[in-house]
């Protein structure tokens, strides 16, 4: 399960990129590092991480 803050960060983060009529392709937590992993768009990969930091890719 995904914590507070990483859902924060995924609403945020998902707000944006479709406001940028970016299209969320994907979704997923990685089940070693319990990341978020976000495909959105041709070319734009985004963690999030445990403390709701996010990281593009």
């Amino acid at each position: 399960m995904p914590t507070v803050k990483q859902l924060k960060t995924l609403f945020i983060l998902s707000f944006w990129a479709t406001k940028m009529y970016l299209p969320v392709f994907l979704v997923r937590i990685d089940q070693r590092t319990k990341n978020i992993v976000i495909l959105a768009g041709e070319e734009n990969e985004i963690i999030i991480y445990l403390n709701g930091k996010s990281r593009y890719v």
